[in-house]
């Protein structure tokens, strides 16, 4: 045993990759009111320089030669002339603050023209809009200045706003800045409901193994039912973090839109919302890096579906309990941690029949409605949740898999959509929509 784990670490690769490392905060009072003035100032700079360039595109209606500040240099060219006129209390705040929102719109605007041109895929990203006090995310940006993590592990200083107290130990990072594996390139606080938080982004020297020593393969079927049903057998119950809060979201929204605005109370109900919300996402997300967790350490290969989660959502019936499941966050958090923990990662074509396929001998049912929660095959009479059924076919997955590279995009090997593959008749899953044409059937 001691042979082997010797031999996998020296067949472990050694590479520079960038991290987050995320903390609570326990600010005093009037650092809180210096976390919000730099979160205000960010948001001040970000409209302001959205609104020059609404003026400057107005401009160049009229005149061609007119220039447009679009990239974050220009925009902070833009800034350092006219700062003393728009904000003359901008000494009070980081220069760092003022940099964070003129980048936010650089970013903005340059998503916006690459969606225009077809550069950057996904939905169309659509104008810049103003942000709005008590709307909009409050956060800011360092990317320099003194951001350090103190030696006794319970203490991190920003610029400008100094030594601030972290809620929950920092040793993890500080023992790698210590070694020198590690060098801490941004800080970002933000707030979500009363508790502020900073995001370190640090870059980070880390050993990826090459296998873990494990060679189960287990396919996952994630859902609304249950979090993950596993091929195994195992079932992974769903937190519902966000339906179980329902009744006191629905409550705490009525009594705060017959607040009057400005009030005391209506900011009290405004915190308890927010707080609600906040737990109803912790505990989602801590649900979802457990099991993420477990299967990568626990498992050789995982085997899991490519949902398209976007268009799911638009179903107002399933949109509420998709949101509460996170299916999206749990395979982007399993990319990463399979290649941390030296498995593979294997991911089945989106109009692969997982459901609609015996796992027994491999027929293929024509119609699956969203409503039968049990398979039973016509073939062979083989009866089985519906769930389990769709895992036990994606762990099977793997023997059509080329077993290349951390990480398959394909379970066919390559990135198109696949042919009749000598089937009759075309195969889709239960509410995708048109008719889609899938890959052989496993065991056929």
């Amino acid at each position: 045993m001691v042979d082997n784990h010797r031999g996998l670490e020296d067949s472990a690769t050694m590479a520079i990759v960038m991290q987050a490392s995320r903390f609570a905060l326990d600010p005093t009072p009037s650092q809180q009111r210096t976390l919000a003035s730099h979160a205000g100032a960010a948001r001040f700079a970000y409209n302001w320089g959205l609104h020059l360039v609404q003026e400057r595109l107005e401009q160049r209606r009229v005149d061609s030669t007119a220039q447009v500040p679009w990239t974050l240099p220009e925009l902070r060219r833009e800034w350092n002339k006219a700062k003393h006129l728009v904000a003359p209390w901008w000494a009070e705040n980081s220069k760092e603050a003022y940099s964070s929102g003129l980048d936010g719109v650089a970013r903005a605007l340059k998503n916006w023209s690459d969606s225009r041109s077809g550069r950057r895929k996904g939905r169309p990203v659509g104008f810049p809009r103003f942000k709005k006090k008590g709307r909009a995310r409050d956060a800011c940006r360092f990317t320099t200045g003194p951001i350090r993590v103190l030696a006794d592990r319970k203490h991190l200083q920003l610029p400008r706003i100094g030594v601030l107290k972290s809620h929950e130990s920092t040793r993890k990072l500080a023992r790698r800045l210590e070694q020198g594996t590690a060098r801490i390139l941004a800080a970002t606080i933000s707030r979500q409901a009363d508790t502020w938080f900073v995001s370190l982004t640090v870059e980070v020297q880390r050993h990826f193994p090459v296998s873990n020593g494990k060679l189960t393969v287990v396919g996952v079927d994630a859902g609304i039912r249950h979090l993950a049903v596993l091929s195994t057998g195992v079932i992974v119950a769903n937190p519902r973090s966000q339906e179980h809060q329902l009744n006191k979201l629905r409550r705490l929204n009525r009594q705060l839109a017959r607040c009057q605005p400005g009030s005391k109370h209506r900011e009290q109900t405004r915190r308890q919302l927010a707080r609600v919300h906040a737990r109803a996402a912790n505990l989602r997300r801590d649900a979802i890096h457990k099991l993420s967790t477990a299967l990568a350490t626990q498992h050789g290969m995982v085997v899991v579906e490519q949902l398209n989660v976007a268009g799911m959502i638009r179903n107002r019936r399933l949109a509420r309990v998709l949101s509460d499941a996170g299916l999206a966050e749990l395979r982007r958090q399993l990319s990463y941690k399979t290649a941390w923990y030296g498995s593979r990662l294997v991911v089945a074509d989106r109009f692969y029949p997982s459901s609609k396929t015996c796992s027994a001998c491999g027929w293929v049912k024509g119609k699956l409605t969203v409503g039968e929660r049990t398979f039973v095959c016509a073939t062979c009479g083989h009866i089985i949740d519906r769930d389990l059924n769709a895992a036990r076919n994606l762990a099977k997955l793997i023997d059509h898999v080329a077993r290349s590279g951390r990480e398959t995009l394909s379970a066919r090997g390559v990135d198109v959509r696949p042919g009749l593959a000598g089937l009759a008749t075309p195969k889709r899953e239960a509410g995708t929509g048109s008719p889609r044409v899938g890959p052989a059937p496993v065991g056929a």
